[in-house]
Order: structure tokens, then sequence, then C-alpha cells
């Protein structure tokens, strides 16, 4: 089992570059918010629990979220990997995480950092707005407080897997295909 964390800031082509990664190696594309809507929606129990949490306001606690990862890798035992997205998102995550892959005889085989400006984040996602029809697209001042949330936020967790040599940073800008080659050949490197 290959399994990839996916890092970028809002406007890096994240999306993009998921959907090409995922279809390209069979993996399995796993999103804490789609995860959460998905538990929400099925009325299990853990996504009743996150449900809760989220009606009062409050951040779903690590240990529903650690269980709905859990349910996930149990629930696609024949994929040949998975490309998680969004998660983990604190070094405590991070460490659950590597503990229910190695309990799995897996592990995180590489984190791939996409790398942009700020500048052109900033471009990327005021032309979004345009279409996006998301409010926090079309405002720089927010567009600007989200790419710091993220850096704040992610820092943790790329500091955490750095110390076991995970963490490659790739240049996010250029032509879709060009950074998808980028990411390509960091991956073929790492597969068996």
């Amino acid at each position: 089992m290959f399994n990839i964390i996916l890092f970028g800031p809002p406007g890096s082509g994240k999306g993009t570059q998921s959907e090409r990664l995922i279809s390209k190696y069979g993996l399995k594309h796993l999103s804490t918010g789609d995860i959460l809507r998905s538990e929400i929606a099925g009325q299990t129990p853990l996504g009743l629990e996150a449900k809760n949490f989220m009606d009062k306001g409050e951040l779903v606690p690590d240990e529903v979220v650690i269980g709905m990862i859990r349910s996930a890798l149990e629930n696609n035992p024949e994929v040949a990997g998975f490309l998680f997205d969004g998660f983990p998102r604190t070094e405590a995550q991070s460490e659950a995480l590597d503990n229910l892959l190695k309990l799995k005889q897996t592990e995180i085989a590489v984190v791939l950092a996409l790398k942009v400006s700020e500048e052109e984040l900033v471009k990327r996602l005021l032309n979004r707005g345009l279409t996006s029809g998301r409010s926090d697209d079309n405002n720089e001042a927010v567009i600007r407080a989200r790419i710091i949330e993220y850096h704040k936020k992610t820092s943790v967790v790329a500091d955490y897997y750095r110390r076991f040599n995970k963490v490659i940073d790739i240049p996010g800008e250029g032509s879709v295909d060009e950074i998808f080659d980028s990411l390509c050949a960091e991956i073929d490197k790492r597969k068996q």
C-alpha cells in the first residue's frame, strides 16, 4: 500500500493534482471534509458524534476524526494506497495516523508539499473567485489571512514528517502538466 499526504495552500492546484494522482496511481482520496460529510449523512455513530460538536460550533476532536480515518482504511482494503488531503493537521494527528497505518502494516511513503508564492496564490484565488461563487475567493485580505492560517497549521505537520525525511517540496508554479510530472517523478522514486 502506497500512501501520500498532499499539502498545498489554497490556490496551489492541490485539487487538480489530487484528481490526476488518484487516477494515475489508483489511490483512494481521503479528504477529512468528505469523510465527515459522508459519516454525518450516513448517520453513523461517529458521524452523529461529529455533528454534535459541529452543531455547537466546536472542532471535531482528534479521536473522532481518527476513528473516521480508521473506518475509511478498513472499508477500502483493496486500494493501492491513500492520498490524504486536509489530514493530518496537527502533530498529534500525524502520530495517530502513523500508528493507525502501522497497525495496517503500512506507512506514509511521502509528503508532497506544493510551493507557490503568496502573490501567485492571491492572483489565482482572485481569478477563481470570478467564477467559483465562493465569497472567500474574492477578498484579498481574506485570501491572505487564509494563506497565513494554512502555513501556521501545516508547518507543524511538515516539521513532524521532516524528522523522518518524508517531505518533498514541489514547485507549484508552471503548467499543470509540469507540476504533475514533478509530483509523479517523486512518487515513482519511492514506489516499489
